[in-house]
């Protein structure tokens, strides 16, 4: 039998030393997990699991090659089974708040002395197991049997470092609002939350500001804004019959330009993701600012943005100032495409709801790790992190053994203003899509007769 030591000399790479074999000890026994000394024990096994996701969720066949060590895949798979779910997000969240904690009060880590963080939804596949299809549930156009279980991803982003704060994953059906309030607990006082138009309702506008989060959000597309001066309003309580084009929120005082306070008045319905006692909680109205600008460039496909925010002071915060931020926003894309596409997390492996969650915490921590691996890369390399390749750093770290000096990565060019369609060059097979279960389908090619 292997002793830890040993077995951890055999997975080389930088990921044993990034996540110390003391911190999961630790956390195992916080959590009272108790274990065998056994070759795959959770030191052990933990680490290959990251050096699993790190090599693009590998198979455990290629996992066995790259770490150099002797087992089954079923005694992998039970070992990883064996790992509290508890305890991969626990030691996602440790590594990653020491590593977003180090050099956060960097210049140019801060907005006008707030901390941005970006909220987006996002999903993924997984393998059609009924466990997951009746967890997770799959989108309303497949069949049974012909389909995959699809999750629904809540994740909040450092908008100027990069770091995957908190991550959520709900069954697909979910709506956006009732993981973005829980992500709230992420969040400090005067840090400012950045999200597309999902997030802009009264409910979350008023939850940020309870928690003295201020929120900038794109206005939703039924809220009717109208920057005249004095303007009439649908008074709350009354009906908008006969009304059609008016505004629900009271005018109050104009800023500048496409730039005013308004008071938005708490709807009569409770949004389903909110629960009766807080809706009670919340205010009867809310002063927020409403900033609309045009976007000038070429190949943009909005060609007008109109914001919703709680950062009402016109000085602090001047309307281009804001534009620019919310311009952060689209990070988030890129973001999210380094994980499902780069990284691979667009198709989980694991077949059980647990499976899924502990691969989620694993794919987070590894996204950290290369986000770490850029910011020392820009740091040394005199540029941005973010100008750093996602992609180089992460071929570095599956490449890189312990001691291994970090080199200096690919730099991506500036490419402001740079635009591509969203079209597909290289065409699909052109295959039938299953209709019918695979069983079916196979039958009936079974019982179909050779020609005479």
């Amino acid at each position: 039998m292997l002793s830890i030591s040993e077995a951890l000399d055999r997975i080389k790479g930088q990921v044993t030393d990034a996540v110390p074999s003391a911190l999961i000890e630790r956390l195992c026994r916080d959590l009272g997990h108790r274990w065998r000394d056994r070759d795959l024990g959770p030191v052990v096994t933990t680490h290959l699991f990251l050096q699993q996701i790190l090599h693009g969720n590998t198979a455990v066949a290629h996992l066995r090659r790259l770490s150099g060590l002797g087992f089954t895949a079923s005694a992998y798979c039970q070992a990883r089974a064996r790992l509290p779910l508890q305890l991969l997000q626990r030691l996602q969240q440790a590594v990653t708040d020491g590593w977003h904690r180090h050099g956060a009060d960097r210049p140019g880590t801060r907005w006008r002395g707030h901390r941005v963080f970006l909220l987006d939804g996002s999903s993924f596949s997984m393998p059609d197991t009924d466990q997951l299809r009746e967890h997770f549930g799959q989108p309303s156009g497949q069949a049974v049997g012909c389909g995959f279980p699809v999750a629904h991803l809540m994740a909040l982003f450092d908008a100027r470092r990069g770091y995957l704060i908190k991550a959520s994953v709900r069954p697909l059906e979910t709506h956006d609002m009732s993981q973005a309030a829980a992500m709230h607990a992420a969040l400090a006082a005067g840090d400012v939350l950045v999200g597309d138009r999902a997030f802009a309702s009264f409910a979350h506008l008023a939850l940020c500001q309870g928690r003295g989060v201020h929120g900038l959000f794109r206005a939703h597309q039924r809220q009717i804004v109208d920057f005249r001066p004095g303007r009439a309003h649908v008074p709350p309580g009354s009906s908008a019959s006969g009304q059609a084009g008016t505004p629900r929120s009271r005018w109050l005082r104009r800023l500048g330009r496409r730039d005013q306070l308004v008071e938005y008045f708490k709807p009569k319905e409770r949004p389903g993701w909110l629960a009766p006692e807080q809706y009670a909680a919340l205010p009867e109205s809310l002063v927020v600012r409403e900033v609309r600008y045009k976007i000038r460039r070429p190949g943009r496909r909005t060609r007008e943005v109109t914001l919703v925010t709680t950062l009402l002071d016109a000085e602090a915060y001047p309307a281009a100032a804001l534009a620019r931020l919310y311009g952060l926003r689209w990070s988030v894309e890129t973001n999210l495409r380094h994980l499902k596409q780069t990284m691979k997390m667009d198709v989980l492996h694991c077949q059980s709801v647990a499976g899924v969650e502990k691969e989620l915490a694993v794919f987070v921590l590894i996204y950290n790790l290369v986000r770490r691996v850029m910011e020392e890369a820009g740091r040394r390399q005199k540029v941005p992190a973010e100008r750093i390749s996602f992609v180089d750093a992460l071929r570095w770290l599956q490449e890189a053994r312990p001691g291994d000096v970090l080199p200096k990565l690919e730099v991506n060019p500036e490419r402001p203003g740079r635009v591509q369609p969203r079209v597909r060059k290289r065409r699909p097979k052109e295959y039938p899509l299953m209709t019918r279960p695979r069983s079916e389908l196979r039958q009936a090619l079974l019982q179909q007769r050779p020609a005479a």
